[in-house]
Formats: structure tokens, C-alpha cells, sequence
């Protein structure tokens, strides 16, 4: 079912053109999770800026299952491009280094590939046992991967769309405040029929959501001669 979810049309919003199919929200800190069939276009709205979008993708088979040899790779991503961040033009690539989506439109020109998700066992780590009862991205991704199938086994590193993760020239990552603002946006274009998984990040230790995790708004087009 297609949902408005802000005054503004999906139709003004979406990077892609032709028809809106899909336009919802999800909300703070929750998962989601949809199947683009190949060619639609999949336009992804911070509605109120710094916020990160923990993502990952799945070639799926007719049945809508997805398979084991198509995950998203990061390594394969980053070796293609030759580059550890992306932008307009950046292909992410599955296990064999097959396209899986295709960044066409992109308002805040870097997403990291290598920050990896915040979990419970992490946020313990880096911010303090006191913080172990906070929900994280990796239960979101859990949760939602289970109603197609999958589990702990196929999580692999995911992508972070919004999020700000410099590289210092001695090696050391950072998470820092993101580049985006409210409504920026970024597309993505399905190469074959994917799963794309989302957690819309709870973290609120560091900047990586302003320490205040805010909703974004999902809008999938499709071309009008298909």
C-alpha cells in the first residue's frame, strides 16, 4: 500500500521519474525492508538531516527469495571504484561483483561503505555497559531479515547512506557530523531484483545521527513505458 508520508508529493521528491509505487516513512530508530524489481528507482529522503541509513541489499530470486551468492560486497564495491566512499555514479556490487544497484542522483556526495553497524555488544564496547539494553542497527537488521529469511549468518557489512566516516591519513576512522541537511536526498536504481534492508539507525553515543535519531521518507518510481 502506497502511504503519504509528508505534505511535500512523492512525485516533487523522488529523483527517479514515472510513476510513484511506494511513498512511506520510517520512522526513528526502525527497521524496513522492501524488494526494488530491477529498474525502479528507489530516492531515499533525510527529512530532518544527520541522519544515517544503515542499509543493505540481496539479489533476490522470481520467488522473491534472496541468494546466498548475492549479498552486497563491500570489498568488491570499494575495489571496482577504487574508491571507499560513494556517490552519484558508485555501483554496489554483490559477492561476485555483480551490480546490484547503481547510485544515479546523489544531494550530499559522500556514504561510507566501512562503518559497519552499531549493536548491543558494540555500543558496550565503545560507549560503556550501561548502554547494553539500547536498541541497535544490527537487531533492527535481525529483526527485519527475518521475515525473508535470513539471519545472523547473512549479515555482511552494510552500507551507511548519510553517514560521515573520514578516513585519517594514519588509518584511524571517525564518526563525525554528517554532511547531510533536512530533505536532502539520494537515488538508487535496482540493476536486478533486490531486497534492500534497512535500519534507520538508533544510535544516539555519537554524531552519526546528531544524538537524536529522526525518521526518513522511502519513495520507489517506476518508468512509465514499463
Amino acid at each position: 500500500m502506497t502511504t503519504t508520508a509528508t505534505s511535500t508529493s512523492a512525485a516533487d521528491l523522488a529523483l527517479g521519474t514515472g510513476t510513484v509505487i511506494l511513498d512511506t516513512e520510517v520512522g526513528e530508530r526502525a527497521p524496513w525492508s522492501g524488494i526494488i524489481a530491477a529498474g525502479d528507482v528507489l530516492t531515499i529522503v533525510d527529512l530532518h538531516g544527520n541522519q544515517a541509513v544503515d542499509t543493505l541489499f540481496y539479489g533476490v530470486d522470481v520467488a522473491g527469495t534472496p541468494r546466498p551468492s548475492a549479498r552486497y560486497c563491500a570489498q568488491a564495491t570499494i575495489a571496482a571504484q577504487g574508491n571507499l566512499f560513494l556517490t552519484t555514479g558508485s555501483v554496489l556490487r554483490d559477492q561476485e561483483s555483480r551490480p546490484l544497484v547503481t547510485i544515479v542522483a546523489d544531494e550530499v556526495g559522500n556514504h561510507d561503505t566501512v562503518g559497519g553497524a552499531c549493536s548491543q555488544e558494540s555500543n558496550t564496547l565503545r560507549y560503556g555497559h550501561h548502554t547494553k539494553h539500547q536498541h541497535a542497527c544490527v537487531e533492527n537488521f535481525l529483526i527485519e531479515g527475518s521475515r525473508h529469511g535470513l539471519g545472523k549468518a547473512d549479515m555482511v557489512g552494510n552500507v551507511n547512506f548519510f553517514m560521515n566516516v573520514p578516513v585519517d591519513p594514519d588509518g584511524t576512522l571517525g564518526i563525525v557530523d554528517g554532511l547531510s541537511a533536512p530533505g536532502k536526498r539520494l537515488a538508487l536504481r535496482a540493476e536486478v531484483d533486490t531486497l534492500v534492508l534497512i535500519s534507520n539507525c538508533p544510535q544516539i553515543n555519537n554524531p552519526c545521527n546528531g544524538f537524536d535519531p529522526t525518521a526518513v521518507r522511502i519513495i520507489v518510481t517506476r518508468e512509465d513505458q514499463r
